[in-house]
């Protein structure tokens, strides 16, 4: 998790990013309601026994979506780290090795290969990590909708390297314009997987399903009322307990668990072994994104 320095609205992203909302003309103070809520979510973590590693955000240069890091990197069990395309040029700031060293420094990880595909960003070609993509590392899928920020020629680039099932396809706001990311309308978790399939199109719902069902997992389907409010937009984290053993928490905001229905959070909830809501309102608000958005899960080995 990345702390923000300079957290705020970012017009050159609010482009493609239709949950962006701008701040009131009267507005102040968002970077620091923005890092209180972030250590909230951090706090609610570490308390529930996940191993968090919180890296400070530089002030200069501003970067007003650093609080979002796994758009820009991800982690794989084989020692593999990937450095992704960012459609934003303001965001590309955000990629910075020194993060990577003090992770794998503080947490005794060892990375084996970099795949750096940032070279895309010249031919205006973008793919922004685990907001582009929706994996299921068990099964080895990549779920990921087409948008100004997720090229399917990359996606498939990045299955062949990793090698991960795409599964491509196009979805929808109520406008009929292209989601931004993919893991606002999908989570896929050890049991189950939300998956906003009334935003996905008519002609690729079916094949999304399909490979949903054939992986065994509890599908709990939600609508456009719900992506609205971040019900798609949660991470499912593993950790220990003494007690308990290996332990499953699905982490999402308050704004998505008021989002669902009662049916739908006790068919989610039966299929983890603890819900942890926890309320980041300005960041949702002004950076468009959500508690999935602010966590880079690491799978390296140590």
């Amino acid at each position: 998790m990345v702390r923000p320095a300079s957290f705020g609205y970012n017009p050159e992203t609010a482009a493609s990013n239709k949950f962006q909302k701008q701040p009131a003309a009267a507005a102040g103070g968002e970077a620091a309601l923005a890092r209180r809520e972030f250590d909230g979510l951090a706090g609610a973590l570490i308390g529930d026994g996940v191993r968090v590693c919180v890296v400070e955000d530089t002030a200069e240069p501003p970067k007003a979506d650093a609080v979002f890091p796994n758009n820009w990197v991800s982690f794989h069990e084989d020692g593999t780290v990937v450095l992704y395309p960012m459609q934003a040029e303001s965001r590309r700031r955000e990629r910075r090795r020194e993060i990577l060293d003090e992770v794998t420094d503080r947490l005794g990880l060892k990375v084996s290969r970099v795949i750096d595909l940032t070279s895309h960003e010249m031919q205006g070609r973008f793919l922004e990590g685990t907001g582009s993509m929706v994996l299921d590392r068990i099964e080895r899928s990549a779920y990921a909708c087409i948008s100004p920020r997720t090229h399917p020629d990359i996606v498939e680039e990045w299955a062949q390297e990793l090698g991960y099932e795409p599964i491509v396809f196009s979805a929808v706001d109520r406008a009929g314009a292209p989601l931004y990311h993919t893991n606002v309308l999908m989570c896929v978790g050890e049991k189950g997987a939300v998956v906003g399939t009334e935003a996905i199109v008519t002609a690729d719902r079916g094949k999304v399903i399909e490979r949903l069902r054939a992986s065994g997992r509890e599908i709990i389907e939600v609508g456009h009322a719900e992506i609205e409010r971040f019900a798609g937009n949660m991470l499912e984290l593993g950790t220990w307990d003494e007690a308990l053993g290996d332990y499953r928490v699905l982490v999402m905001s308050e704004t998505a668990r008021h989002a669902l229905s009662a049916e739908a959070f006790a068919r989610l909830s039966a299929c983890t072994d603890e819900v942890l809501a926890v309320p980041i309102p300005t960041i949702e608000r002004l950076g468009g994104g959500s508690v999935r958005c602010m966590l880079a899960e690491v799978f390296l080995p140590a």
